[in-house]
């Protein structure tokens, strides 16, 4: 499954802008003597085929250089829970570690720039490269790349998964189990491949249970806080409200609690919440989620990595992590009325 591209050399990059070897080398160096329509031209060419300058790395190409590359959407719980697990990784190799992020997954352009990133790292800095949560699919690499959480189904290329259906399941079958019939639901992206199977997740718990679904209870949320907050209130201002809210990731759980706080709507006597992820805001709000364990999923993807940068084989290319009900006090046992 891994990648077998080649890495692009300056000469794609100059056939693909239509211009010279030379025009290319004196922007990448800097030049000013080459008209900016023409620069434009050749960055937008350099961004798309991932090209990265890399004479350092040619020159000491039979060296390791003890150092891996993450690739990190931003610096929020549940980036900093993966985090965590490769820090530690870390410490126990011999390895150090580069971080690059875009600052918000929710930036325009994310694949491109996943894609320069790893092509920067692995074919001029790193032994190997994480990628957290990635959007892309395909990477023009010299060096292996393993992915924590990837954004699809099957990636071209080793990953470590948490079981997001299985999860899901596990929380529909929980609330049910408590009496709730009526269980509001907000969604993450709905082109990400662990937020499509959360939602399965929840419309088949309640299809085995034998619960119509209701479309009006499914809110399209976005695994950010600020959207979740919006459809929060709207599920809770409800003429007929649901009893329990399952929602795709715990940051939006956070925006629950806060709107239920403003509308003076009690945890859990008058609605019960459950999360997804277990970070850590969600132990100090006793916040009932699925643990699928982010930090050990971190620790096993630079394990996987090691591996294959010393060319040893592994086990297997995509590692699922199974996932547990974790219960706290957010939510409660619905008492049925005659």
């Amino acid at each position: 499954m891994r990648n077998k591209k080649r890495a692009v050399t300056i000469q794609n990059v100059a056939k693909a802008a239509g211009v010279s070897v030379s025009t290319v080398s004196r922007v990448l160096n800097g030049k000013v003597d080459v008209a900016s329509d023409t620069q434009d031209r050749i960055q937008k060419v350099i961004a798309k085929l991932g090209y990265t300058s890399n004479l350092a790395a040619r020159s000491m190409r039979s060296h390791k250089k003890n150092l891996i590359g993450l690739v990190i959407p931003d610096m929020m719980p549940y980036s900093v829970e993966i985090l965590k697990g490769v820090n530690r990784a870390i410490e126990e190799s011999d390895f150090d570690l580069l971080i690059y992020t875009t600052g918000s997954a929710q930036k325009k352009g994310t694949v491109l720039h996943e894609q320069h990133y790893v092509s920067l790292l692995n074919n001029s800095i790193t032994d190997g490269a994480i990628i957290v949560a990635s959007s892309a699919t395909e990477f023009i690499t010299d060096a292996p790349i393993v992915a924590v959480d990837p954004h699809a189904v099957n990636p071209n290329y080793p990953s470590v998964q948490g079981m997001n259906y299985q999860g899901a399941m596990e929380v529909m079958e929980y609330l049910i189990g408590l009496g709730h019939r009526r269980i509001g639901f907000i969604s993450g992206r709905s082109d990400i491949s662990s937020a499509q199977r959360r939602l399965k997740g929840y419309r088949d718990g309640l299809m085995k249970a034998g619960i119509d679904i209701n479309e009006e209870l499914i809110m399209p949320g976005d695994f950010t806080q600020k959207t979740a907050y919006k459809y929060a209130r709207e599920l809770l201002q409800m003429d007929n409200p649901p009893t329990a809210i399952f929602t795709a990731n715990d940051q939006s759980a956070l925006s629950v609690f806060q709107a239920a706080e403003e509308l003076k709507i009690r945890i859990p006597d008058d609605v019960s919440v459950v999360g997804f992820d277990n970070i850590s805001e969600a132990r100090h709000l006793g916040l009932t989620t699925v643990d699928q364990f982010l930090e050990e999923m971190g620790y096993i993807s630079i394990q996987m990595l090691v591996k294959l940068i010393n060319n040893e084989s592994l086990d297997e290319e995509v590692h699922e992590m199974r996932t547990k009900l974790v219960e706290r006090t957010s939510c409660r046992k619905l008492i049925q009325t005659a």
